[in-house]
């Protein structure tokens, strides 16, 4: 006999399972869900995470990557004979290098065939040198002080003065070109017309000129000798001391070329003779008298 209380009973078994079925179903569909909102949640600040650590070591390599001039621009060049007054006075602003690189001497004009003279340290102003006196030069004004005494070509010791030892370098030159104007302040060509200018940084009273070298020849010798002032007669005349233009001077023939006394008397030079002369770097200067006393002093202007 067809019991029908236990059969809705049975039914009532059977829906309650099944919705309890659908239910768990539903909740692990819920949870599965939150779990993976959660894990896109944290990728991400992993990532800023990773970020971060990495940002202090990529800082570290960028500095060491930094190139080597940019850390020793800033090194002090040698100390010269210069006051602190005569630098509030005159001068320019420290000229940065442009990391050219110094030319090979193959890159140097050959200057051949000039008018070369001959003056001294101490020569007073008169007739023969238009009145200009070579007490003071064109980059110190103690230069006589500074040399050791009066470089008299008429009292000699062998090739050096007879009186004193020289300070500097008594191989010495002169050239019609001036880096510095009559007010003390660097010309602003000079950044492009001299070839070394852009090879190091130099200082504001640090004259690009004095103190370069240049081998002169006469024949089958070779002297050197050191830039110490500025002539024949011209201060201007970068044309042809830097490039290929010939003497602008038409004094005592077209002279381009002023000598010292030692490097007359080694070349065995005329008062007024013809030489050839070009610039050259302090590392290709061979042993001679030129290297017995190197001058290093630089601008010195009361």
């Amino acid at each position: 006999m067809f019991d029908k209380k236990k059969y809705l009973v049975r039914l009532l078994l059977v829906l309650i399972l099944l919705i309890s079925s659908l239910a768990f179903g539903f909740l692990v569909k819920k949870l599965q869900a939150r779990t993976a909102e959660a894990k896109k949640t944290e990728q991400p600040k992993e990532k800023n995470k990773d970020k971060k650590e990495k940002q202090p070591g990529q800082q570290e390599t960028a500095a060491d990557s930094q190139p080597a001039e940019n850390l020793t621009s800033a090194q002090p060049l040698p100390n010269s004979n210069q006051n602190s007054d005569s630098q509030n006075k005159k001068g320019d602003e420290n000229l940065l290098s442009s990391d050219q690189p110094t030319p090979n001497a193959s890159s140097y004009s050959l200057h051949k065939n000039i008018t070369t003279t001959y003056f001294w340290a101490g020569e007073e102003a008169g007739a023969d040198n238009k009145n200009i006196s070579n007490l003071p030069s064109a980059w110190d004004e103690q230069w006589v002080k500074h040399f050791g005494g009066v470089d008299d070509p008429d009292k000699r010791n062998g090739i050096f003065p007879a009186k004193f030892t020289p300070k500097e370098n008594p191989f010495y030159f002169a050239l019609p070109y001036n880096d510095f104007d009559g007010n003390g302040v660097r010309k602003k060509e000079v950044s492009s017309l001299i070839p070394w200018a852009g090879s190091k940084k130099w200082e504001k009273l640090e004259s690009m000129c004095k103190n370069q070298w240049i081998k002169i020849t006469k024949g089958g010798k070779t002297a050197y000798a050191q830039w110490q002032d500025v002539g024949p007669f011209k201060e201007d005349d970068g044309a042809y001391v830097f490039g290929t233009a010939l003497p602008k001077s038409k004094i005592n023939k077209n002279a381009g070329l002023d000598v010292s006394p030692a490097i007359k008397d080694y070349l065995g030079l005329s008062d007024i003779d013809k030489t050839d002369w070009q610039f050259v770097e302090a590392k290709s200067v061979p042993n001679g008298p030129w290297k017995q006393v190197i001058t290093a002093s630089q601008i010195f202007w009361l």
